[in-house]
């Protein structure tokens, strides 16, 4: 009876249960039309600001593919003067002007009005400008807009996933750990009444005190020097006290050039000897050597993804080795044809360094703008200079002026026809107490930027920096005096 009861109440349990189970999938399914989720779920849309270009758009769309958002996500622009610890760079503008502007900053207020390229179209032709006197190439984090990409949504699993894409595409920049810096500096002569001062000072590093933190922060610094270290120097002959070479290691120069025409006035004996004293410290040299051979090998620089030729020639000041004596590289046409040509194959970007005729205007110690030309040497200094760059230099320098000279662009690529002394006894002519300092910078073989930095001493003997007002004085002065045809032929 019971068992019979029991099939007779079943279709009814079923019935039930069916009812049940449709009725909470019925309910279920109202839930989510009303709240867009489950089988009703609306998949979230990725959104653009209008400052973002298509190209961008496209890439992460492709990049998306089938992938379903949970909610919207939109992706924006955001411009800071100082560089932030988001990982979504997009780009960098910096300010610049023209190659011949003496301008060196402008202020934040002034960018609405400047003209901003992006850094990777930053090139030795445009002057890259501070800004309110932050340089971009000195530490990489201010004197530049960065513009960084932000997103907004929320579902922090969609922002995720789109910030992974975005990285995969973000272009990469110019900074500390691929710019390779390189300051070019003038003639150094650690001689004659620096020997006398010596004397009194008692320590060699007292020439170097004001600007070794400044040569340091480098990465590779270069320096012309004139003088073999000896035991014979004197108050009167251009020949180091051995205890010259501090003003060298305090200094952090890594290149010497030895295209001077005095390294041998001491004798060949103490001119070998200081070139070995170089390379024991670690030193590199170019443009000499203890024969002729070794003396004419370029300096090949490998480092952060650079690939620099510096050749260094002595035109005709003597001092030169055409055998195997020790000496400077001699300069033939068909040597600097053979070299340049060879750095080309290599793909390297080439400096030529060119100790050319003196100028010499030491009539008296009152100012003398006679040597801030080009055409004021013995000789055709602009034809020469210019001819290396129609061979295939990338970049010449003139290391032999005792005062600076002027630059220019010739064809897109610069010329600096004479940087003055770093390092020297000559004080009682104001021209000869100047020098220019080139910062140059390179990323991927490119010759970024070169900034200009004067230095000058006095009775002192104490090398510093110009001092600001005085330094956009002097580069006036030089601009004013660069080639008259230099506009026209510049690119």
């Amino acid at each position: 009876m019971e068992e019979r009861k029991q099939r007779k109440n079943l279709p009814l349990i079923v019935g039930l249960s069916v009812f049940f189970i449709l009725a909470v999938a019925l309910a279920t399914l109202c839930y989510q039309l009303i709240n867009r989720v489950g089988l009703f779920r609306q998949p979230g849309e990725l959104s653009f600001t209008e400052e973002i270009p298509t190209t961008v758009r496209e890439k992460l769309q492709e990049s998306l593919g089938t992938t379903e958002l949970k909610a919207n996500v939109q992706i924006g622009l955001s411009h800071q003067l100082t560089k932030t610890n988001s990982d979504l760079l997009y780009n960098i503008y910096v300010p610049v002007s023209d190659f011949y502007d003496t301008n060196v900053s402008i202020s934040s207020a002034d960018l609405e009005t400047a003209t901003l390229i992006p850094l990777n179209e930053l090139d030795a032709q445009h002057k890259l400008l501070a800004i309110d006197n932050n340089y971009y190439l000195d530490n990489f984090q201010s004197g530049a807009v960065f513009e960084y990409l932000e997103l907004t949504g929320e579902s922090s699993q969609d922002l995720d996933l789109i910030h992974n894409l975005i990285k995969d595409i973000l272009p990469s920049f110019p900074n500390s750990d691929n710019v390779l810096s390189f300051a070019q500096t003038g003639v150094t002569a650690l001689s004659r009444g620096m020997n006398a001062k010596l004397k009194t000072t008692g320590d060699a590093k007292y020439f170097s005190a004001k600007i070794s933190d400044y040569l340091n922060k480098f990465d590779l610094t270069h320096t012309s020097n004139e003088s073999s270290f000896s035991n014979y120097a004197t108050e009167n002959n251009i020949c180091s006290h051995p205890d010259m070479i501090d003003v060298i290691t305090s200094s952090g120069i890594d290149i010497i050039e030895l295209t001077g025409n005095h390294n041998q006035d001491c004798g060949d004996e103490d001119a070998i000897a200081t070139i070995d004293l170089y390379h024991s410290l670690g030193l590199q040299t170019v443009g000499g050597g203890p024969d002729q051979i070794t003396a004419a090998k370029p300096l090949e620089i490998k480092q952060k993804n650079n690939h620099i030729t510096m050749l260094a020639y002595n035109l005709s000041t003597g001092g030169y080795t055409l055998d195997d004596t020790p000496g400077a590289n001699y300069y033939t046409l068909e040597k600097a044809t053979t070299d340049i040509a060879a750095a080309e194959t290599r793909g390297d970007f080439v400096i030529v360094d060119v100790q050319y005729n003196e100028c010499s205007a030491y009539v008296d110690t009152a100012e003398n703008t006679t040597c801030d030309y080009a055409d004021s040497s013995a000789g055709d200094q602009i034809g020469f200079f210019r001819g290396l760059i129609d061979l295939g230099a990338d970049l010449v320098v003139g290391t032999s002026a005792h005062q600076p000279q002027t630059f220019e662009l010739y064809h897109g690529k610069p010329i600096y026809y004479g940087l003055g002394n770093l390092f020297f006894d000559q004080y009682w002519w104001p021209g000869t107490t100047r020098s220019l300092v080139l910062e140059h910078y390179f990323y991927q073989n490119k010759l970024l930027q070169t900034r200009i930095i004067p230095t000058v001493y006095d009775s002192t003997m104490q090398t510093e920096l110009m001092d600001a007002e005085s330094a956009n004085k002097f580069i006036q002065r030089l601009v004013q005096a660069r080639p008259k045809d230099s506009e026209e032929v510049r690119k």
